[in-house]
């Protein structure tokens, strides 16, 4: 009875271990109907209260979903108010990281979801880039210039941020006491093949340069040439809107930006104007697939791990008509963010791999020799141990598919004359047309955002000038 009871409880023990390993996908589900059909405020408020109870491990990516749902419903405060906490906590593991204080032992027996989601380049970037929007839709330009510094930096930050955690991940796998294990199932061609399977729906894409946000650093143009001041700034702008058109291409809109600025520097003041700045479509997300991980334990030769997969999402509105009296434009994509995300898994992938080599292969050694330990003691035991250990495993196999899936497909942007009447219609898809009043400004911004193709248009103003 004693052994059965040192069974039961080590049944327990690993049981505990793995419970509650639900996707994030799974965890966000119900959170993402509201969202999806357009029902932004009950998101936010949903999203909102996972944030307040989430554990600091998980907290940012609920604040950034909060924040982004308070924004689609114009609550600018408040979704200020959950950027602010998200940015609290990045700045934070940061600092860890800059005197190497790690996380890592406590996933190697569970699995990368259990890690602190600290926040990935992009997310770090849109959240300044949100802020910088929520602070002009709140009229203080002023409070929206240093994020839109911060979200250009951000970019520029990226690239060692990238390069360090390759280099932590290389050296957690150095040291791993399955080395020699690791490098077995690297060099299997079974799982050479499923891990390439990871990556096929990432071609296709126009890859931006490293971490550049085509619509951060529009942003930023726009910004330094209408609400900037003295020559710097307007030398700024057209740095900006100067590489813009190098990562995107032709682009009539943001060609006459660049000759905008270009006069203004030469004394010549921008005519009246107004932008349309839209968010359509959901960004990718993530799925999770089994990959099987060659590992030589007893009879055992391939164990099955749980690996993060793009997903594409395609409902989405292609472009926005825009008509200001008698002139119609159709909005053009200005920053694809599925090409941004998929890049950042891409960079990202390697670090991956490795982190879920050593977590697999380690829990599948601590199995194998806890169910061979619990064999010795009776058949009762060891049945009992396998049993636990079954459920351990399965339990943990958890990819990580934590992401800020609350981003849109694209951004895209329409220039057209401010009309005299300041009346402006906007259409998309089978819905409606939405009539506008532009409120009063020289320089006007109408925001307008599509979730899916069937859900309602949302609109709101602001100006620059």
């Amino acid at each position: 009875m004693k052994k059965l009871r040192l069974a039961a409880v080590s049944l327990g023990a690993v049981a505990l271990l793995g419970a509650g390993c639900a996707t994030y996908k799974d965890q966000s589900k119900e959170m993402n109907k509201a969202w999806h059909s357009g029902q932004t405020a009950a998101a936010a408020q949903q999203f909102s209260k996972q944030a307040d109870k989430a554990g600091k491990s998980d907290s940012i990516v609920w604040h950034l979903e909060a924040a982004a749902a308070y924004r689609a419903a114009t609550d600018y405060t408040n979704s200020n108010h959950h950027l602010e906490l998200a940015a609290n906590v990045i700045d934070e593991y940061e600092q860890k990281a800059k005197v190497k204080v790690g996380h890592e032992a406590a996933a190697v027996m569970s699995n990368q979801q259990n890690l602190p989601y600290e926040g990935k380049s992009y997310d770090k970037i849109m959240l300044h880039t949100y802020r910088a929007l929520n602070y002009l839709s709140l009229g203080d330009t002023e409070k929206a210039r240093p994020e839109i510094i911060r979200a250009y930096q951000r970019q520029q930050d990226a690239v060692e941020e990238n390069a360090r955690r390759i280099e932590k991940a290389r050296e957690e796998e150095a040291k791993a006491k399955d080395k020699a294990a690791i490098d077995k199932a690297k060099a299997d061609k079974k799982f050479s093949s499923s891990v390439d399977g990871l990556t096929t729906n990432l071609t296709g894409f126009k890859f931006y340069s490293d971490y550049v946000n085509p619509f951060t650093v529009y942003l930023d143009g726009l910004y330094f040439l209408h609400a900037g001041s003295g020559a710097s700034d307007l030398e700024h702008a057209n740095k900006s809107l100067q590489r813009v058109l190098e990562v995107c291409g032709q682009n009539k809109f943001v060609e006459a930006d660049v000759e905008a600025v270009t006069n203004a520097i030469a004394g010549k003041e921008p005519a009246p104007c107004t932008y349309v700045i839209f968010e359509t479509g959901e960004g990718a997300s993530f799925d999770q697939v089994r990959v099987d991980i060659p590992i030589i334990v007893s009879k055992v030769s391939y164990v099955g791990a749980a690996f993060p997969k793009l997903a594409i999402h395609n409902d989405y509105v292609r472009s926005l008509t825009v008509k200001a009296g008698d002139v119609q434009e159709n909005t053009l994509p200005i920053a694809n963010m599925d090409a941004i995300i998929a890049q950042d898994f891409k960079n990202e992938l390697p670090t991956i791999i490795s982190k879920t080599l050593v977590s697999t292969i380690a829990k599948a050694v601590a199995s194998y020799a806890a169910n061979q330990a619990a064999r010795q003691q009776s058949d009762l035991a060891g049945l009992f141990m396998q049993l636990g250990t079954a459920i351990y495993q399965a339990s943990v196999n958890i990819a990580d598919t934590r992401c800020w899936s609350t981003l849109p497909k694209e951004f895209q942007v329409a220039r057209v004359a401010t009309p005299a009447d300041r009346k402006l219609t906007l259409a998309c898809g089978a819905g409606l047309p939405t009539e506008l009043t532009l409120i009063d400004g020289k320089v006007n911004i109408v925001y307008a955002k599509s979730i899916s193709s069937t859900a309602p248009l949302l609109t709101a103003q602001f100006k620059l000038k």
